[in-house]
């Protein structure tokens, strides 16, 4: 797991330092897909398999889609980042104070483990009528969810499509 952690900050150090799009939009599929065995040991394979078809598959195809009707490579930039990196800075600093109280990993005696997990375990076939519980928690608990997901797939799929098929205009300096 810290292999995989130390290979996903080296990849967002990369993308942070590149100009040339394809290769950022490439690295940034390749952390998707470290991302997704992330999730694997932590044994969420539901959220690995959501991470890898929209984080490695749709998005870099989406992306690379965009970056074939725009420039490559991207502009220096002319002002300082001062304000974004303090920004980064603080909500990362809040979402690690917010994680301190939470219960180790895998510990038995969280509420997960002694309410939820249970009832998904004990009910879901008799309330749901699915035998599988996986299958019943992400069809019915986790059901809003992933129509959300699928959602915002299907939004960003529209908008890219919308993109492509826009007619370039005559003076468009990217049109050669």
């Amino acid at each position: 797991m810290l292999v995989l952690m130390g290979f996903l900050a080296a990849i967002a150090l990369a993308i942070l330092r590149l100009r040339d799009g394809i290769t950022a939009v490439m690295l940034s599929g390749i952390y998707s897909l470290l991302s997704a065995g992330v999730f694997v040991l932590m044994d969420a394979v539901d959220v690995a398999f959501t991470e890898a078809a929209v984080g490695a598959g749709i998005s870099t195809v989406l992306l690379l889609a965009t970056l074939h009707r725009t420039n490559r490579l991207t502009r220096p930039s002319r002002h300082r980042a001062a304000v974004p990196l303090i920004v980064v800075l603080m909500t990362g600093a809040a979402l690690v104070y917010g994680t301190w109280d939470m219960p180790r990993y895998g510990d038995a005696g969280s509420p997960p483990n002694q309410h939820v997990g249970l009832r998904y375990l004990e009910e879901s076939p008799k309330t749901t009528g699915i035998p599988n519980v996986v299958t019943a928690v992400l069809a019915s608990y986790r059901g809003y969810d992933t129509l959300g997901e699928a959602t915002v797939v299907l939004t960003a799929a529209v908008g890219v499509l919308a993109l492509l098929g826009a007619r370039r205009r005559k003076d468009d300096p990217h049109d050669r």
